[in-house]
């Protein structure tokens, strides 16, 4: 019905409410809408921008990642290079350090003097400090740049104590102390180099420190693991220098100091025997008290084969009386001053000597058929670029017959001791203490 056609008042007000209330919720459905679309436009920006904001960080997070990973390798290069700098300047600085050895040795045997044999027995002490630092930073260092990889096997316990004993037992007798070694017929599971050498490090440190009493060293069955205890009577650790004794050049100096013992050693041998046990996977522990001594705790796991006797050890340890009278020596050895003194050091052993410096010069030396040497002694790296252990082979098979050989190295690499072992060669590290290497070649000649 049009609206010109409506009379009714009433009506047409309800009428135009009615419209003007559809009009009303048409506005707001409109202006909700429109609301609703300024809402998803606004969102959607701060979506963006969040989403911007966040592709940057991860940009930043991805390129510190890139800097990270390239300084830690430029750090680990740098570490690497530092071990392959000290382990050549090690060698270099080893070589004269050894001829030095040699040299004082022989000299000390044609003192007749008191104040003589003194002065040579200063120079030895200070060759043998300057021998254990150098030795000592090398070995932090391969330890640092995670180049030294252990290699475990079944190490009879007795045997090394039995070596330990033949090394220390003169030094515990010149200050008066006892150094007992509980027997023990067990084999554990280890690197044996790297745990002589923590042994090494704790008995050196438990005789510099105690002044009377002594050191005993004995073991404990725990299960599938043997703790190795090695206790003294000495100045002990107090509380506050628990976890500080194992940072280089730390020496206790409060306790020390008090116990008359204030400067000894250099500080690093703790420092060692915590980065060759974290290698080795054994852990060390201590327990203390001052002015009363220390035990030192390493738990080593039981060794797979069964314990042998340490006669064969046992023997090597005790002089067989030298018996190197007329023994004829091949020696191969490139240093001009280290050949020189060790050939004095054999000659004044009654050794007859022929010298050599490269592979071809050693075959020349067997072109005299009546001259077969007893031993041969050469250096891993000769002229060049012969190898010590391929020299030896080749005299061999020159003569055809494996004799008795010896190489005497500074180069402290695992592949070094390899090849040695290998090939049925025995190994000492430059610089040689003259004493071992007598009793060494006395064993390989009985």
């Amino acid at each position: 019905m049009p609206l010109r056609d409506i009379n009714d008042l009433e009506r047409l007000k309800k009428i135009n409410a009615a419209l003007v209330s559809r009009v009303e919720r048409s506005m707001d459905q409109q202006g909700n809408a429109f609301s609703l679309f300024q809402t998803a436009i606004s969102l959607e920006n701060r979506v963006r921008n969040r989403t911007e904001e966040l592709h940057a960080t991860l940009r930043r997070l991805e390129q510190s990642n890139i800097d990270l990973s390239a300084a830690k390798e430029n750090a680990e290069l740098a570490n690497l290079s530092k071990t392959r700098f000290l382990a050549a300047a090690s060698h270099d600085v080893l070589q004269p350090l050894n001829a030095a050895h040699l040299s004082v040795s022989a000299l000390a045997e044609v003192q007749i003097s008191d104040e003589g044999r003194k002065l040579v027995r200063q120079v030895e002490r200070s060759l043998e400090t300057m021998e254990d630092l150098l030795r000592t930073l090398l070995d932090i260092s391969k330890l640092d740049a995670g180049v030294v990889q252990p290699e475990a096997g079944d190490v009879s316990l007795e045997a090394l104590f039995s070596s330990l004993r033949s090394d220390f037992l003169p030094e515990a007798e010149k200050k008066g102390l006892s150094l007992k070694f509980r027997p023990v017929n067990v084999v554990v599971r280890s690197d044996r180099t790297l745990l002589r050498r923590i042994l090494q490090n704790i008995l050196s440190n438990a005789l510099r420190y105690t002044r009377s009493g002594g050191v005993l060293v004995g073991t404990r069955h725990r299960g599938d693991t043997i703790r190795i205890d090695v206790a003294d009577t000495g100045c002990g650790i107090p509380e506050d220098q628990r976890e500080a004794v194992f940072e280089e050049f730390h020496r206790g100096t409060s306790t020390l100091a008090d116990a008359g013992l204030a400067g000894a050693g250099l500080g690093l041998g703790l420092a060692i025997v915590r980065r060759m046990a974290a290698a080795l996977g054994h852990p060390v522990t201590f327990s203390s008290k001052v002015g009363r001594g220390t035990i030192f705790h390493i738990d080593v796991p039981v060794g797979m084969a069964a314990a042998e006797p340490a006669t064969a050890i046992a023997d090597m340890d005790r002089p067989r009386g030298y018996g190197l009278f007329g023994t004829k020596v091949l020696l191969v050895e490139n240093d001009a001053d280290v050949l020189s003194a060790m050939t004095s050091l054999l000659e004044r052993w009654q050794c007859l000597v022929r010298a050599a410096t490269s592979t071809d010069d050693a075959l020349d030396l067997l072109g005299d058929t009546a001259w077969v040497p007893d031993i041969i002694i050469a250096d891993q790296h000769l002229d060049g670029g012969d190898l010590g252990t391929a020299t030896i082979a080749e005299v061999r098979d020159y003569l055809g017959r494996p004799v008795p050989a010896l190489i005497v190295t500074a180069d402290g690499s695992e592949p070094v001791a390899k090849a040695a072992r290998s090939a049925g060669i025995e190994l000492m590290r430059k610089p040689l203490k003259p004493a071992q290497l007598r009793a060494l070649l006395a064993h390989l000649l009985a």
